[in-house]
């Protein structure tokens, strides 16, 4: 008898989300040298999908609040903004407000250590 093999394909499609929004308020300051970025008071870090999406939020983020990009790579969705800890938290409330109501993206809660 012939044995008939079944064939997988799986593919990867990612969804409209955004999936971490922390807050780290008043790091230590080797998070800063380890990132490579200029010392502020607070980090705020954002992973998104699909990754280019990260090039959006740096501009609403950077729009809405006195924040700076300590780092941003669309290849991987990630996100760092710099500033003070009010700014940094407005700009990822803008964040997820944006992709909330224009692109209809699920969001993730803000977060803050």
């Amino acid at each position: 008898m012939e044995e008939h093999k079944q064939r997988v394909i799986q593919e990867y499609v990612p969804g409209k989300q955004l999936t971490l929004a922390h807050v780290i308020a008043n790091p230590d300051p080797v998070l800063y040298t380890k990132l490579g970025i200029e010392q502020r008071s607070a980090i705020g870090i954002l992973t998104l999908t699909p990754t280019e999406t990260a090039i959006i939020a740096a501009d609403i983020a950077t729009k809405a609040a006195d924040v700076g990009i300590g780092y941003l790579d669309r290849f991987t969705g990630s996100l760092v903004l710099t500033g003070e800890v009010a700014a940094v938290e407005m700009a990822i409330a803008a964040v997820n407000v944006f992709l909330l109501e224009k692109l209809k993206f699920s969001t993730a809660p803000i977060t803050r250590s």
